[in-house]
């Protein structure tokens, strides 16, 4: 007789929850690559953050469903291929299918030489918006995981002070738990304006969430 391992029992509930999720079927519908594409527009849509013309940098952005977005919000036309009134520059350690018209860097962000390159890339200008759905491997270990999280939101904060307008706007996801009250302070410390935001399209039992910082603070 064989025994049914719980590992196999979670993938296959997961695998058909993600089946039956209304994101990923709207998604694949309107030709996104990730539900995750409805996370951003849900935030764009209530803070009004991304507009044509604007510079934007997307860190973490594999598969694309960010910059898929950015894109079309970007494209006079709202199309994902044509005319684009702006810059999208992405960057992600894994590979990344190309995206018409946005700029890809696979690399590390967390080392020197990739975040040159993708000053490189900005070329000076001031950015408008930078989003991040950056996230560490995770380890299990509570401790060890946080602290690879508050890093990776902590160079987004840094890369965002050095190269946002001064009424730009920065978007990070992090996660509830341990690390997560001191995050909240350093963008209240960078950020004239502060704002959680849970999006509908983020499941419910993740403890996944975003912060939106818009307006630098004069150092």
């Amino acid at each position: 007789m064989k025994v049914q391992t719980k590992s196999k029992k979670v993938n296959k509930a997961w695998l058909n929850e993600h089946i039956h999720d209304p994101y990923v079927r709207q998604a694949q519908k309107d030709g996104y690559r990730a539900r995750a594409a409805y996370k951003l527009k849900e935030i764009d849509e209530q803070f009004n953050l991304i507009r044509p013309g604007h510079i934007v940098v997307d860190l973490g952005c594999t598969p694309g469903a960010w910059s898929q977005y950015l894109r079309r919000r970007m494209s006079p036309s709202g199309a994902a291929v044509g005319e684009l009134n702006g810059v999208i520059i992405g960057l992600d350690l894994l590979p990344m299918e190309p995206i018409e018209g946005v700029q890809y860097i696979q690399g590390d962000f967390r080392e020197e030489s990739v975040l040159e390159q993708l000053q490189e890339a900005v070329g000076g200008r001031p950015v408008d918006v930078v989003v991040s759905d950056m996230a560490p491997n995770l380890s299990g270990i509570e401790s060890t995981d946080a602290a690879r999280i508050s890093h990776l939101i902590e160079l987004a904060v840094d890369f965002a002070v050095h190269h946002l307008k001064p009424e730009g706007a920065l978007v990070v996801k992090l996660f509830n738990g341990s690390g997560y009250t001191q995050l909240v302070q350093l963008f209240r410390d960078t950020f004239k304006v502060v704002k959680p935001i849970k999006p509908k399209a983020s499941r419910d039992k993740s403890s996944e969430t975003f912060l939106v910082g818009i307006g630098l603070k004069k150092p």
